[in-house]
């Protein structure tokens, strides 16, 4: 995916493509016709950013390099894979002084913009949300790191992040059930709020479902993915990222953003 919407431009330019296995970096080097890098030092000479795409605790790894290579940071989520490797990505990246940007893709959907501009307009006084898919089940996303440490991990840090944003600062967390089956989630917010959010890789459905209701005085919002075309949020992702490498002013969803739901995931866990 990432590849594939940073090699269409106009605004970047996919240069170098490094992989642990030569061959499946050169099927796609090959593909967009970008260099296939020997190793992780050759793509960062090679590049102004680099984009992961790669399990979380090998980004933790690679991201501390690159931003010490003086690199802009494309980061998927989780940061990494615990609270310590995502707290070393952030503070390579502000020690270095570089750019980085989240892929939090919901949150470059016109609809999602939206949706929480109302909400900060807003007198929330509950919410209920659910992020459910049956990715888990079998098929490209049943990989190793996601069956092991579940829906918190991988999809938490979308709905967390969204309920953050629209209700309010969350200032207590806890999350009870098993991440690899159903977990249900529990946020206290600053304004007084309670929010709950449902999460499961594990459950078949016709489509991936995300929806958050919000309720006060004043109703109900509601936010549905079910009407979104994801592919249109992939463009502002890009020309935004480029943008901020350009002016060398990262936005509001960086590594610090990342690294922020990283600590109310781990707060949830204990």
């Amino acid at each position: 995916m990432h590849a594939r919407i940073l090699a269409a431009g106009p605004e970047t330019r996919l240069t170098a493509v490094w992989a642990r296995r030569t061959e499946a970096a050169r099927e796609i080097a090959d593909t967009y016709g970008a260099v296939t890098a020997g190793s992780p030092e050759e793509l960062f000479d090679r590049c102004e950013a680099v984009a992961f795409a790669v399990p979380p605790a090998v980004q933790a790894e690679l991201a501390v390099r690159a931003a010490k290579a003086g690199k802009a940071l494309l980061l998927e989520k989780p940061l990494g894979p615990d609270l310590a490797s995502a707290r070393a990505v952030a503070d390579a990246v502000a020690e270095a002084g570089v750019v980085s940007q989240m892929v939090l893709t919901k949150r470059y959907q016109a609809e999602t913009r939206d949706f929480l501009r109302r909400a900060r307009e807003a007198e929330v006084t509950g919410a209920r949300s659910c992020y459910l898919h049956g990715a888990f089940l079998g098929g490209e996303f049943a990989t190793g790191w996601r069956l092991e440490q579940g829906a918190l991990l991988d999809l938490g840090p979308h709905l967390i992040d969204l309920l953050d944003a629209a209700v309010g600062p969350i200032t207590s967390i806890r999350a009870t059930g098993d991440p690899r089956r159903w977990v249900e989630v529990t946020c206290e917010h600053e304004n007084g709020a309670v929010s709950q959010a449902s999460l499961s890789g594990s459950v078949r459905l016709p489509k991936p479902r995300t929806r958050i209701e919000l309720l006060g005085p004043g109703g109900e919002l509601v936010y549905d993915t079910s009407v979104i075309d994801h592919e249109e949020g992939w463009p502002v992702l890009r020309a935004e990222f480029a943008a901020a490498v350009r002016s060398g002013r990262a936005g509001e969803l960086d590594a610090r953003r990342g690294l922020r739901l990283q600590e109310l995931i781990d707060a949830a866990l204990r």
